[in-house]
């Protein structure tokens, strides 16, 4: 019995979703670099009296970019109550078809919904603790958690079953990119303790920083960045040797040329001073990275 397919706007729905995850963090990173973190000083408040920004605050343009990006909060949640209703629509195709409910494509989409209410409240947090690096950090990683999950959803609804059917590569390069993937989630979680011994504190230049000294640092995330280049390159070596499938070297031409491009990004950034446009870049570099590099993952099984 074949499955049904991913209708148009169902597939679209679920694209706006992971688009919608990476482009809030991208406005995430703006509020940070234009020292608006503390635009809004209260939270849930954006001052105390009142939700919305008011003509009395001292915070000038400060304040409309951080209540801009709360209310992106709200549109982000729409687009998961789309996703689920997407997904719902999906299984009762598959009903329809005689096959069973995927409930965990279910499970994702309530997971990105959960994951927004969670956010929401470590943003609070976050301005709370006066943009303590930490909770900066946690909030950028629970980000990262609810584009891993997006990016799931969306490449497990167009597969046709939840169960590996048969791996797509030898097992040495299974265990490799098993490694690959633990590899740029450390090189990313590596990357926010940068950032939080940096400058770009997201308010005042007096605001707590990270006890590290920033170029060792620096030096110890590029190294990892290095480490983690030469992986991907030789994982595309063998794959290309032992003749994989199409798809699966495609996925790794294009993660070894996100990250060489954003190798490039991070050089010149660091060189030039840390413009807060290259930062800007580099952090949607890093949303690239790891969902390429998950997708990446998900390839090496073939699900139908």
């Amino acid at each position: 019995m074949t499955p049904p397919n991913l209708r148009s706007w169902q597939h679209r729905t679920l694209i706006a979703n992971l688009v919608a995850q990476t482009g809030i963090v991208l406005t995430g990173a703006t509020v940070r670099l234009t020292a608006s973190g503390l635009g809004c000083p209260t939270w849930p408040e954006c001052v105390e009296g009142s939700i919305a920004p008011t003509s009395e605050q001292t915070e000038a343009f400060h304040k409309y970019i951080e209540f801009g990006n709360r209310l992106l909060t709200f549109v982000i949640l729409i687009v998961a109550v789309a996703s689920l209703i997407a997904v719902r629509q999906l299984n009762r195709a598959r009903l329809n078809s005689g096959l069973e409910k995927r409930r965990s494509l279910t499970v994702l989409a309530l997971g990105v919904i959960l994951g927004i209410f969670v956010q929401a409240v470590l943003g609070g947090i976050t301005v709370l603790t006066g943009l303590h690096p930490l909770t900066v950090a946690a909030h950028f990683l629970v980000s990262i958690g609810l584009i891993t999950v997006a990016t799931l959803l969306l490449v497990k609804a167009q597969e046709a079953n939840d169960r590996p059917v048969s791996l797509q590569v030898a097992k040495p390069i299974a265990i490799g990119m098993r490694l690959h993937i633990w590899l740029v989630l450390l090189v990313i979680a590596l990357g926010t303790l940068v950032t939080g011994s940096g400058p770009h504190a997201g308010d005042t230049d007096d605001i707590v920083r990270l006890g590290f000294e920033f170029r060792n640092i620096t030096t110890a995330h590029a190294a990892l960045v290095w480490l983690f280049v030469g992986l991907t390159g030789g994982l595309l070596v063998a794959l290309i040797a032992t003749s994989a499938p199409r798809h699966v070297v495609k996925q790794a031409w294009i993660v070894l040329g996100i990250c060489i491009a954003q190798g490039v990004v991070g050089y010149v950034q660091f060189f030039t001073g840390l413009p807060w446009g290259l930062v800007a870049i580099h952090v949607l570099g890093a949303c690239l990275l790891w969902i390429y590099s998950l997708r990446f993952y998900l390839a090496r099984n073939t699900r139908g």
